[in-house]
């Protein structure tokens, strides 16, 4: 039996496979070119434009759980993209800045998809993105899917050093 002419399945699926489409690309060509993970590339496009700030910042900045994001740092101060500092008001906090390295990474590359669909996102009436997030959540529980923080999107260490590493 064929759908409704009418049915909204197919364009919503439609819409997330060129987000997702989008994500992933952008993620394989950081990857290739300058050997970091889309999610990498994005806290450095983040940190670029708030230098110093918390984990906790970081993670309002990027919309992601703050365990999440902390993974991805630990990588990039790994790399030495990234630099820990204590902060200088709150010895509990640490503050995070790019290296040199780092900035001339993140200046290699266009603004990340990622900060570009939370731009697009926020620019949505908040009842609109509410009810966008209600109904996807809803997707989520139905698949079974909603367990735990959600990782950044395509925060994989790059197959490239992977591969170097064995």
């Amino acid at each position: 039996m064929d759908p409704p002419i009418d049915d909204p399945i197919a364009p919503a699926l439609d819409a997330l496979r060129r987000i997702v489409r989008a994500l992933r690309a952008q993620a394989y060509s950081a990857e290739r070119r300058i050997g970091i993970s889309g999610a990498q590339l994005f806290v450095l496009h983040e940190l670029a434009g708030e230098p110093g700030a918390s984990l906790a910042r970081l993670a309002e900045l990027t919309s992601t759980d703050p365990s999440s994001v902390s993974v991805v740092v630990a990588r990039l101060v790994g790399r030495g993209l990234v630099a820990r500092r204590r902060h200088p008001g709150d010895a509990r906090r640490a503050s995070l800045s790019l290296t040199a390295k780092g900035e001339a990474l993140r200046g290699r590359v266009p603004e990340p998809m990622q900060g570009r669909l939370i731009a697009a996102l926020r620019a949505q009436p908040a009842k609109r993105v509410r009810r966008f997030a209600e109904t996807l959540g809803e997707v989520v529980a139905a698949l079974g899917l909603d367990g735990g923080a959600a990782e950044m999107f395509f925060e994989d260490e790059p197959r490239a050093r992977a591969r170097r590493g064995r």
